[in-house]
């Protein structure tokens, strides 16, 4: 019997402990004269992600979403959002474990912000705004090439 165990594969473990959101902020500082201007906007994506260890095999990552739109010089509407998940995960070796909190979890998270700035934006009497899938394993991809190139060069 201990053979067997022994004998077995230890198994990646991944659970969703929960979904939440972080924090919400929208500003539209020039309202209501911007509503009579023509909506040709600029829309600015940024997207930031934290990982915090919560216990043993227990994290916290943070995705932060701020969209920026404006009409020529002046800004129509600042969003933020910081959509977070608690996520446990065992068994997984570091590099794995690196994509799993840099790239799986923020594709778990990416709807739920996107969803949130959508209805941000909407109550805010803007026009409907769609933010388009984030491809969060080539960024990890592109942001591990980055770190290879500078290891390399330095």
């Amino acid at each position: 019997m201990a053979d067997e165990i022994n004998n077995q594969e230890v198994q990646p473990e991944f659970h969703i402990q929960r979904v939440y959101t972080k924090d919400v902020s929208f500003e539209a500082p020039n309202t209501p004269h911007i509503f009579q201007k023509e909506w040709q906007p600029d829309v600015k994506l940024d997207m930031d992600t934290k990982t915090s260890i919560l216990a043993d095999s227990v994290y916290e990552v943070v995705l932060t979403l701020t969209v920026t739109c404006k009409l020529e010089t002046e800004t129509a509407f600042l969003c933020e959002v910081q959509q977070a998940g608690i996520f446990s995960i065992g068994n997984l070796p570091e590099p794995q474990l690196a994509h799993c909190l840099a790239a799986f979890c923020p594709n778990i998270l990416f709807p739920y912000a996107r969803e949130a700035v959508a209805n941000l934006v909407s109550k805010g009497s803007f026009p409907q705004l769609n933010l388009a899938p984030v491809n969060f394993d080539a960024l990890f991809a592109q942001h591990m090439a980055q770190a290879q190139q500078a290891t390399a060069e330095a």
